[in-house]
């Protein structure tokens, strides 16, 4: 019996892979010598058996080995970075990086495209004109020294195995395994060669796990994971039952969270991302704790000192910072169109994902990695979370091109957003840490 057949009836019965069967599997896997039958079979296994501690170490250590990691010992900076599991206008990390920055602190973060309901980074970032998120590996070392920050996609030799097997779960029902995105998501952020990580958890009906107990394992599973591998992490559990901020789309995000930059933006927002860059200083050393570290985040996006390091990280990666100014070439779709509301009541959210589905209806997000979007269509909302709300008030702007699926998109958001007809208590955004 083969190393690889022999990892799938082991996994399949419920017992531990070894190091000889990890290895086997996923460096033949990415040299193309396992077929994709096999590789769906031991992922099934994986979900339904799950991985014990140190099981899943080894086998996320095995992806890492699987490619080249980012060689930045030595940076004069401290190396942190953050990770959110994602959600409905979740733009914290364009404000919370340059913040962090100019705090002191060097973050290399490798993010991901939007997909299904979530929007992705770098989708956001490349609304800015100009803006290239293809940085080589050998660029990282000095953008940072320079600006501190280096935003990124994940390259073909960086856990290679990773985006490989990523695109295989996405196919065959198995992207729910715990332990899978545990792997997954360390896997890369070990390649950055950070010191520490801090990870936004997400739940509530815009997240990609709803179940906060389920969420909870996720946070736990990938904190104790990081220790396993000599990462130092926290973990933020935080609630995406409703939007982060009020702007849902690309350049809307990218302007709100220039507000954010300029000391302003929606309080939820400016929340998290003092709560994110507290720990991540903490973890940097350049904080006595997490309280400390987010009165500096504050202080930087109050003095504008976050403001001009992210123009500075713009600029490193081509785009234009005259068009962060107000007024500036941001991409704006043509045409308007607001949403009412068609009676009295205390507005609240149904399934979050229908903004996200009401988004994609747009032109706005996408169902597989090649399709294109655009950049320029979105929402604002014009009421949040428990506001009173009249009969024909405005809830929320709609920014679209030419009345494009413009019917489908409100029907989606009417459904989305629930004008109730009792008070109700808002959930608040932190939920627990975990360390």
């Amino acid at each position: 019996m083969s190393l690889v057949l022999d990892a799938i009836t082991t996994k399949r019965d419920g017992g531990t892979l070894s190091p000889e069967q990890v290895d086997a599997f996923l460096s033949g896997y990415v040299a193309g010598d396992v077929p994709d039958y096999q590789a769906a079979a031991l992922l099934m296994a994986i979900l339904l058996r799950g991985m014990e501690r140190d099981e899943l170490a080894l086998w996320t250590r095995a992806m890492l080995a699987s490619g080249t990691t980012l060689q930045l010992d030595g940076l004069s900076r401290p190396r942190v970075d953050k990770h959110s599991t994602g959600g409905i206008g979740d733009k914290a990390s364009i404000p919370l990086a340059p913040a962090v920055a100019a705090c002191g602190a060097a973050v290399p973060m490798i993010s991901g495209r939007g997909l299904g309901h979530t929007g992705g980074t770098l989708d956001k970032l490349e609304s800015i004109p100009g803006l290239s998120t293809d940085v080589a590996p050998e660029r990282f070392r000095d953008q940072l020294e320079r600006c501190g920050v280096v935003f990124a996609g994940q390259t073909a030799d960086i856990v290679p195995a990773d985006k490989q097997l990523y695109a295989l779960r996405d196919v065959t029902g198995t992207v729910e395994s715990i332990p899978l995105i545990s792997s997954s998501i360390l896997s890369k952020k070990l390649a950055e060669g950070i010191e520490g990580l801090v990870l936004d958890v997400k739940f509530g009906s815009g997240a990609f796990i709803s179940d906060a107990e389920r969420g909870s394992e996720l946070a736990r599973t990938m904190v104790d994971l990081a220790g396993a591998c000599g990462l130092r992490a926290v973990a933020l559990q935080t609630y995406m039952g409703r939007p982060l901020g009020r702007a849902v789309g690309h350049s809307l995000e990218i302007a709100e969270s220039l507000d954010c930059l300029r000391g302003g933006g929606p309080d939820d927002l400016r929340q998290l991302v003092a709560a994110l860059g507290g720990e991540m200083l903490t973890l940097g050393g350049l904080s006595a704790d997490a309280d400390a570290g987010a009165a500096s985040v504050l202080a930087a996006l109050d003095d504008g000192r976050a403001l001009e390091s992210f123009r500075a990280v713009v600029a490193e990666q081509g785009g234009d910072p005259a068009s962060l100014d107000s007024g500036g070439s941001l991409p704006r779709a043509p045409e308007l169109a607001v949403l009412e509301a068609e009676s009295a009541g205390w507005l609240g959210f149904g399934d979050l994902r229908d903004i996200g589905r009401a988004l994609a209806a747009l032109g706005g997000g996408r169902e597989r990695l090649g399709d294109r979007i655009d950049p320029a269509v979105g929402f604002v909302l014009q009421a949040v979370d428990g506001d009173r709300v009249e009969a024909g008030q405005p809830l929320v702007e709609i920014h679209h091109r030419g009345g494009a699926a413009l019917d489908a998109a409100s029907a989606l958001l009417r459904r989305a957003l629930q004008v109730r007809s009792a008070p109700h208590a808002r959930v608040p955004l932190l939920r627990d840490r975990l360390a």
